[in-house]
């Protein structure tokens, strides 16, 4: 079992004006919850450990996961309101985003109201704002640091100044994190905000003595390398016609977490001596993986067969 921590939310798209006011498009975002709706796709066992409202959003989103085949067991409801992010357009068409998420539902989980993991649980994959924000980053970031024993630690930052503004803080949360991780996948654009005076490769190698055992950074249509400490791999992105990149960077975990599973490789001790020629195969697959979304309008990940 793969248990997905992290938000759920509604992106809320503002449309043409209407005489009473104006359209809205909302769909079903967050990317913890593209992570955990892309494994089902792959035919992985996935539950969702997040906070949801009861309010309409909240039941939506709920529907969804359930119709993706994903475990709803260990979602926490609340009364409290969805996390909505508003996309817009000014008048010379650049896009404007406002957040609201302050006392959200996906923000109310605490160390008391954690739940217990399912006995079937082998990885933990965490990552995004909820590991930022209070009281769901601390207890989740507990969590993450208590089963680093016992489950492997999947972690990928995906950065969003949208939500928290403080990039020390973001990098604190992020190094501490990294500590606890036996896997981290991140993008270059969140490198080149957190550690602007490093390249890749260094970070990568800092991380690595940090006790991460795989190290894997995307960068979209350059492809992607990863690195363990005796190994390293360079993939190129798969040409395809790029519709939008929305789920892209989840896709990509999601199908490596996948192909990790396939090969029987989600431990620490094997991540560790993945060599390059595995290594290649895993980031080709899940770059292709990731290149299916991207041919595709929204985050509508691929199913296992398209893989084949």
């Amino acid at each position: 079992m793969f248990v997905v921590c992290g938000e759920a939310l509604m992106d809320v798209y503002m449309g043409a004006s209407t005489p009473t006011g104006m359209t809205l498009d909302a769909r079903i975002g967050g990317s913890p919850l593209n992570v955990a709706q892309g494994l089902a796709r792959l035919a992985r066992p996935s539950a969702f450990l997040t906070g949801l409202s009861t309010d309409a959003l909240g039941e939506r989103l709920l529907a969804s996961l359930r119709a993706e085949g994903v475990d709803t067991s260990l979602i926490l409801r609340s009364d409290a309101p969805s996390t909505l992010s508003v996309v817009s357009v000014d008048a010379s068409g650049v896009p404007r985003y406002a957040f609201h998420g302050n006392g959200a539902a996906d923000r109310q989980i605490t160390h008391d109201t954690l739940p217990a993991l399912p006995p079937s649980t082998r990885v933990l994959q965490l990552g995004s704002y909820a590991l930022v924000v209070e009281p769901v980053g601390s207890a989740l970031r507990a969590l993450a640091a208590r089963e680093r024993e016992r489950r492997l630690i999947a972690y990928d930052p995906n950065v969003r100044l949208n939500v928290e503004p403080d990039l020390s803080h973001w990098r604190a949360i992020v190094e501490q994190m990294v500590s606890i991780a036996h896997l981290v996948k991140v993008s270059d654009e969140d490198l080149g905000l957190l550690f602007p005076g490093e390249t890749p490769e260094q970070v990568a190698a800092r991380w690595l003595s940090q006790g991460a055992s795989l190290v894997a950074v995307t960068r979209g249509r350059h492809g992607a390398t990863a690195w363990t400490r005796n190994a390293q791999a360079d993939a190129p992105t798969p040409e395809t016609k790029v519709i939008d990149t929305v789920g892209a960077g989840d896709t990509f975990q999601a199908a490596m977490l996948t192909w990790l599973d396939e090969h029987d490789a989600l431990t620490p001790d094997a991540l560790s001596k993945l060599d390059a020629a595995s290594l290649d195969a895993l980031l080709r697959f899940a770059a292709r993986a990731a290149a299916i979304t991207c041919s595709r309008r929204g985050a509508d990940m691929p199913r296992r067969a398209e893989l084949d």
